[in-house]
């Protein structure tokens, strides 16, 4: 029977320390190397959080998986930010261009419950609204009606 372990590391600063030594230590396998394989596949995603799956095999082989941090911490990446607005109604931290929010849309295609490029920018757009970051310099939900009203459909080909 194979084993899985699920973590949420920082994006090329994995260590052997919790949560993955913890996790791994009692299957017997090398933990130094799956962390190094973790800090391989993550170094893209410096200064985020990311999801991380490890499976293990009964001979001890190990396959790590990683995901797409989460839609916020792109943001938070693409507009250079640590953290969001404290009042994000009120104090925008940051402004995250549409090409920018359409990349990010197809980066996390596969975990967004939309169809289409449209409606999966929209959601990220939606996401802009509670970190506080305006997208291409308007307000998120100017964008969004904006994009209802085939404003930016050129940019969704």
């Amino acid at each position: 029977m194979a084993d899985v372990v699920e973590v949420l590391v920082p994006g090329g600063k994995a260590t052997a320390g919790p949560p993955i030594g913890p996790a791994l230590g009692p299957l017997g396998i090398n933990v130094k190397a799956v962390v190094d394989e973790i800090n391989k596949q993550t170094s893209n995603f410096n200064g985020m959080q990311v999801p991380v799956r490890i499976d293990v095999d009964e001979k001890k082989n190990f396959t790590v998986t990683v995901g797409i941090p989460p839609t916020t911490a792109l943001i938070k990446k693409e507009v250079n930010i640590e953290k969001g607005s404290p009042e994000p109604n009120m104090q925008i931290v940051g402004d995250l261009p549409m090409e920018a929010a359409v990349r990010i849309a197809r980066m996390k295609a596969n975990d967004m419950l939309s169809y289409d490029l449209k409606n999966a920018v929209k959601e990220v757009v939606g996401t802009c609204v509670s970190v506080g970051v305006s997208v291409d310099g308007k307000r998120p939900k100017e964008v969004l009606a904006a994009i209802d009203a085939g404003t930016y459909d050129s940019v969704f080909v």
